[in-house]
């Protein structure tokens, strides 16, 4: 099987603090350096506009992020690091999307539903104050992983939705048109993400104006921590680990032996003061090598420009033979080809032989190949993994017959189909493979 692609959008809007860092940033670039997976990592700023209007906050939340991400270690030469508006595939590729999504699928969208009840609670129209931009979302998103033939996106448990839909759209697309355009993601669960508490206690968020700050040089950070908010106890007076969101940040920073030491000194009385200058200490020692590459790269704008715009080429090397190959198969296509006939003598193309991926109740993946007239030829058996299926259609499509032992092994011929039909069949779609690939 080839690489595994995991692919995961940073939507810019607003400001990286220390809660971002270790909740999504630090995961993910460690994740990035394992071997056998090809990573996709892509600044969402069309995502960006339909909650934020003031052009001034998209563009430095933008430059902010990047670098961010760049001075936390990201390597742009081992992924794919873009902004999404540098990729004008995703938005052409969201339209034949828009043009095969089902609005009872849009209707029931979680961010569109929660609106309309909100609109409810109010006694407002249903749709008052929502964009198109807002009921479209999740075709964009599809767009933006389907484009990439993502294996996995890793999300909260909110957005599962949406990789569902990306999945429902993919494979409309690929079953109006007849053929296996699109790789249908997973979803891949964050559960043990890790959410700092911010300086109240509560779940570090804007929202709750309660962040530490990413970057912020070493005297503000410090300050920042010494107004963390800890109960009346005095030193010498025994304080618990449990619930303490100043043990909670030290844990997220420390090593183990360094936790270690803190819960003893918890149980022995330390005091409130000295826990804290601890806990600055530790998280500076971390932030303090990355802080100095962040404030280089806000100074030279021009960098992180040209990182992107490396990043788009390298993009859409990928994007843009898929949309070539896209185009074609919904009918955008160069008349030129069909200037030599009359148009009286110009003949439909004859349809082909078909793959088929779909999932069972009993969550297995099949696929099953199925004739021109839509009988048929050939069933498998169920798969754990989609991607294990997919992998073996691929290929199938580029070795036609050759790859007839595989699917002996995998596969069992329909009851009123014969062998010589399903090797006629697979020689003609791996012809069409070849002919799609050289156009």
């Amino acid at each position: 099987m080839g690489k595994q692609r995991v692919l995961t959008g940073i939507t810019t809007s607003g400001t990286p603090h220390l809660g971002n860092y270790a909740g999504a940033i630090r995961p993910a670039i460690a994740a990035s350096r394992q071997p056998g997976v090809e990573s996709f990592y892509f600044l969402a700023d069309y995502h960006a506009l339909i909650k934020v209007q003031d052009p001034a906050r998209v563009q430095r939340s933008t430059l902010e992020i990047a670098a961010a991400w760049l001075a936390c270690g990201l390597d742009p030469d081992t992924v794919w690091f873009y902004r999404q508006s540098d990729v004008p595939e995703i938005p052409e590729l969201t339209w034949l999307l828009t043009c095969v999504a089902g609005k009872g699928i849009l209707n029931r969208a979680h961010a569109y539903k929660a609106a309309v009840d909100k609109n409810a609670a109010e006694g407002n129209d249903a749709d008052a104050g929502v964009s198109a931009g807002l009921f479209m979302y999740p075709v964009l998103m599809a767009a933006d992983i389907l484009l990439f033939g993502a294996h996995t996106v890793p999300v909260g448990r909110d957005q599962v939705q949406h990789i569902e839909m990306a999945r429902d759209f993919g494979a409309r697309f690929n079953h109006i048109y007849g053929g296996e355009y699109f790789t249908l993601p997973e979803a891949a669960v964050e559960e043990s993400v890790a959410t700092l508490p911010g300086l109240d206690g509560r779940k570090m968020s804007k929202s709750y104006d309660n962040t530490i700050a990413l970057f912020a040089d070493a005297a503000t950070l410090k300050k920042q921590i010494m107004g963390l908010v800890t109960d009346s106890r005095a030193p010498g007076e025994p304080k618990d680990t449990e619930g303490s969101a100043l043990f909670q940040l030290y844990q997220a920073f420390a090593s183990p032996a360094q936790t270690d030491a803190l819960r003893a000194d918890f149980a022995a009385g330390i005091a409130w003061g000295e826990a804290k200058q601890r806990l600055f200490e530790v998280i500076d020692a971390e932030i303090a090598p990355m802080r100095e590459r962040y404030n280089a790269l806000m100074a030279d704008p021009a960098r992180i420009e040209a990182v992107l715009q490396a990043g788009a080429v390298k993009a859409r090397a990928i994007a843009t033979p898929l949309l070539r190959q896209l185009r074609h198969a919904v009918g955008l296509r160069d008349l030129a080809s069909a200037a030599s006939s009359p148009a009286s003598a110009v003949a439909e193309k004859p349809a082909l032989p078909v793959f088929k991926q779909y999932r069972e109740k009993d969550g297995k993946f099949y696929f099953k190949l199925s004739h021109a007239n839509g009988d048929t030829l050939l069933q498998s058996r169920g798969f754990e993994n989609p991607r294990d299926a997919g992998a073996l259609l691929a290929k199938i499509k580029a070795e036609g017959k050759a790859a007839w032992h595989a699917l002996r092994d995998v596969a069992e011929l329909a009851e009123l189909a014969q062998e010589s039909q399903v090797l006629e069949a697979l020689e003609a779609i791996c012809r069409e493979a070849a002919e799609a690939g050289a156009a």
